[in-house]
């Protein structure tokens, strides 16, 4: 089995190959070059991990939610290999990959990415029989609403969290905030997480995956 995933949803791009138990990473700080520097990235690690692009029989990508932009080029990208190659396509938050951060099996894990304007992008999650379960949907909400969502003395993790530690560690009871070691998307995990839902085929087309967008009016596409 050999698979590429890639997550553009934030600055740093993250690159991973599995190719028959190994495991290949890459991941670069990219910013506004993205666009040109997203495939040159895949055809050079593909070939650092001796692959061929039509050795690939699966294509994974972080959904976000995230970077308006940065979110169009890497699913665009995955969708146009998908097509070539007639290869399906898994599709992941990037809230599960930021999760998988943290293993601690007894409390309740929250994402909290900067979603701008005062908002934070967030969801929760439990270890159940040593599987990580998703707790809550993948919301937008403003700090009061943050604090006032989850209760049960939770570990917080993501740069939202840093943002608003003070707030958040007065607001709630219990609550943890990790620090920026934690921060950051791993590609082992965006890996982790592609190859389980290829195992349980749980694919999307081209046609139908889309991604984690929680600002659906200013994404919104208008036309005269």
């Amino acid at each position: 089995m050999k698979i590429l995933a890639i997550d553009t949803s934030t600055k740093k791009l993250c690159l991973g190959l599995y190719a028959d138990g190994k495991f290949y990473e890459y991941s670069l700080q990219v910013g506004r070059g993205l666009s040109s520097l997203l495939a040159p990235a895949i055809q050079r690690v593909s070939e650092a991990a001796g692959l061929k692009f039509a050795d690939i029989g699966y294509f994974a990508c972080g959904l976000g939610p995230g970077s308006f932009t940065g979110l169009r080029i890497g699913l665009a990208t995955i969708k146009g290999l998908s097509v070539v190659r007639n290869k399906p396509i898994v599709g992941i938050s990037s809230l599960d990959i930021l999760a998988k951060n943290v293993e601690l099996k007894d409390r309740l894990i929250v994402t909290a990415l900067d979603a701008r304007r005062g908002l934070i992008y967030c969801s929760s999650y439990k270890y159940e029989r040593g599987i990580l379960k998703r707790k809550s949907k993948y919301s937008l909400l403003s700090l009061d609403e943050f604090v006032g969502e989850f209760r049960a003395r939770p570990v917080i993790l993501g740069d939202a969290a840093a943002l608003y530690r003070d707030k958040i560690l007065s607001g709630i009871k219990g609550a943890t905030v990790l620090d920026k070691d934690y921060w950051e998307l791993r590609t082992h995990n965006l890996m982790e997480l592609a190859l389980t839902k290829i195992k349980a085929k749980q694919f999307s087309s081209a046609l139908t995956i889309k991604p984690v967008y929680l600002y659906p009016k200013e994404c919104q596409i208008k036309t005269k």
